[in-house]
């Protein structure tokens, strides 16, 4: 994949409504801090255009990038921060819950947890509420970098196997879990990888 150019088409608050777009949407959650800015400008390749919050979850749009013309990546609010009020949580719920349920275009979740720690409860109500919505997330288990390499595929294991135990939808659902670091690109070819199988399997359809 060749990233050609790269525009932040549509910012949607809390009272927005969502644009009906007629490209692909790929669009990618996780909580507070999780490196989810940091994912998405390395896909972009780009060093600073997804920014983040200059007070960690606070950021409470969706924001939608334009890539070459072709399909959005799009950044869904960030969750779980401690001090967010109860309202202010409730309210990217209910925006994160209405995206996944209303976008026509929308091709797959990629759900970020960091690989150091047991996936969060936040984290697996959000895998239930996408599986909810009729897809099964790709788990970008982010800061990998963070580890030695031959922790890996243990911690990968680990939020595997913590997902199917806490998950109130499915215990018997796969899913792939897909190492990522912000520092070294490691996992980008990957995500790019899926991304073209999935803009491809839409070139056939049409």
């Amino acid at each position: 994949m060749v990233i050609k150019t790269v525009n932040l088409e549509t910012v949607c608050g809390i009272t927005s409504k969502l644009p009906e777009n007629t490209k692909p949407e790929f669009a990618f959650a996780g909580k507070s801090n999780v490196g989810k800015s940091t994912l998405i400008n390395a896909l972009m390749n780009r060093k600073a255009y997804a920014r983040t919050s200059a007070t960690p979850g606070k950021t409470q749009t969706i924001n939608y990038y334009n890539i070459n013309d072709e399909f959005y990546l799009v950044d869904l609010p960030g969750y779980g921060y401690a001090t967010a009020g109860v309202k202010v949580k409730q309210k990217w719920g209910k925006m994160i819950e209405n995206y996944l349920h209303t976008s026509k275009m929308l091709q797959a979740v990629f759900l970020l947890v960091d690989i150091r720690h047991e996936p969060s409860n936040n984290d697996v109500m959000m895998f239930d509420w996408v599986l909810a919505a009729g897809f099964t997330p790709y788990i970008i288990a982010t800061k990998s970098d963070k580890i030695k390499r031959s922790q890996i595929a243990k911690q990968t294991a680990m939020i595997r196997k913590t997902i199917k135990e806490k998950s109130t939808v499915s215990h018997d659902v796969s899913f792939e879990v897909i190492p990522f670091s912000g520092l070294n690109k490691a996992g980008r070819e990957d995500l790019y990888n899926l991304l073209d199988s999935f803009l491809a399997s839409e070139e056939d359809v049409l």
